[in-house]
Formats: C-alpha cells, structure tokens, sequence
C-alpha cells in the first residue's frame, strides 16, 4: 500500500530578478514497510523536497499525498492536522522543547492531537532506551539521547509514515547504529520512512535509495 506519493512536484524562489528552480517535477512514493533513503549533494533539493512532502512548504506546482488524501492546496491549518495525524517528523534540530522533559515531550505530541495513552509513552520510553532519563530536560542529556528522544517523539501517535532530515547527523557510529534499528523495527512493524541523509550507513540498510541532482530524480533504485 502506497502512504506517501508526491507527483510532479516544483518549486521556485526568487531573489529580485534572479529565480531558482529547487524542485523540477520530483515525483516518488513510499509504501508501507519501506525505508526509502533521498540523497543527494548540497543544493540538490533534498530540504526543499521534504519541506514540501511535510506540508510545511507548498510547491509551486505537483502535489503530495498521504494515504489517498491530498496536503497540498490546503490551509494552514487543515494541513498542520493532517500532519499531526500522518507524519511522524524528525528535523535536524528543534525537536524538542527545552522545558519540557523527555516524557512531556512526549506527552505534548499526543496532546496536539487529542489522544493521550500513558502506556504508550512508556513503551517508547522503553524502547528507545530513555525510560531511566524520561525525566530529564534535553539540555541534561547527550546527543545521542537527543536523537532517540526525538525518534520517540516522532513515533508519538504511531503514524503510517516517519519523515526524518539526517536524523543520525549529530551521533557517534554507535548511536547512529541504535537509531537506525529502531527505524528497521518501525519499517517492519508496517511503518514507511523516507530518510534525508548523507549517511552511507543508513543508505546501506535502506530498501530503496532516491537520488537527487539539480532538483532531479536521478536515480530510484
């Protein structure tokens, strides 16, 4: 079953007179199960695709699907909602708030969308190896905790597909290997992901690896 699919996606910035073409008619999909990783040098379009397949940035023109219904083309506030129910999201930085713990982090994911399940936080706790530090602040614990802690966080409302910008940037090998089973569980648990990285590990253990050039698909293998 197909969770993610962007047809025919563009997008233009403009700087006076000067335009950019970050995206030129970028179509994929990801299927349930499927761990798809997009790569690609910098300038290539890999921040601007996943801005666009998160509902956090329109493109100009193509739109995106997540499981048959459209995020494109809606107001910021029908598209917010579906990405709280949808995307699990993991960006660089910023995923979580540095008042809140680890837990309420959390917590607060589940409460943006009205369902609250106690239990289910301690799982992920568990999971992620955090339940010992579920009550500690992020400015308390390491980068590789921040990662998983994040991964959590993401995983909140268990959405059908996880969206992550080089979640495994900021880790040691270690971490980055811890990091990346729990994704593999989540994949084979029925979850889809989509990866932007220059992680060569993380292309390794991918079903599919997406390539981007010049705003290009170059390679879907």
């Amino acid at each position: 079953m197909t969770v993610l699919q962007a047809h025919e996606l563009y997008k233009f910035y403009h700087a006076g007179e000067a335009e950019t073409l970050a995206l030129r008619g970028v179509s994929l999909d990801v299927a349930a199960g499927e761990m798809v990783v997009v790569m690609g040098p910098s300038g290539s379009g890999k921040s601007t695709l996943l801005a666009c397949l998160t509902g956090l940035d329109e493109p100009d023109g193509g739109y995106v699907q997540v499981l048959d219904r459209r995020l494109t083309r809606r107001s910021e506030t029908e598209r917010s909602a579906l990405r709280a129910r949808y995307i699990g999201l993991m960006t660089q930085t910023g995923n979580l708030f540095d008042h809140l713990t680890v837990e309420e982090n959390i917590l607060l994911a589940m409460q943006l969308t009205g369902k609250v399940d106690r239990r289910h936080i301690t799982d992920l706790l568990m999971t992620v190896g955090l339940f010992p530090r579920r009550n500690a602040h992020p400015a308390e614990i390491s980068g590789g905790e921040t990662a998983r802690a994040a991964l959590a966080v993401a995983l909140a409302m268990a959405p059908p597909i996880l969206l992550a910008d080089e979640p495994t940037g900021e880790v040691d090998a270690g971490t980055e290997q811890q990091v990346l089973a729990l994704m593999r569980d989540y994949c084979r648990s029925g979850g889809a992901a989509l990866i932007v990285t220059h992680s060569n590990m993380l292309a390794q253990c991918a079903d599919r690896i997406i390539r981007l050039a010049d705003g290009r698909v170059v390679n879907d293998e």
